[in-house]
């Protein structure tokens, strides 16, 4: 296990498994979801459309939807994968009549 040190802590590097980011990247309906990077950077993919994956599975690219160029990921360096929590949507109660 490779160990990496930041803040004088040491923290066990984890990597998520290929297949994993497959099947976040295939799902019917799709969950938005956030990757986060051995260096700490957080990486959001909003839709399965925005994000690429190479042939063999070693890396990615993922497109920024604000339109601002897209980031290449070596997908060794993916130490997670969380799903984004969507609020409950506001809106007005229907009362019982």
């Amino acid at each position: 296990m490779r160990i990496l040190t930041r803040r004088r802590e040491v923290l066990p590097f984890r990597r998520v498994k290929i297949s994993t980011l497959r099947e976040l990247h295939g799902a019917r309906p799709f969950v938005p979801f956030t990757l986060t990077l051995a260096d700490g950077r957080k990486l959001t993919v909003p839709h399965n459309e925005f994000l690429s994956l190479s042939a063999h599975g070693n890396f990615a690219v993922l497109t920024h939807a604000d339109d601002s160029g897209f980031t290449v990921i070596d997908l060794l360096m993916v130490t997670s994968a969380d799903f984004i929590t969507r609020p409950a949507p506001r809106g007005r109660t229907k009362k019982k009549p």
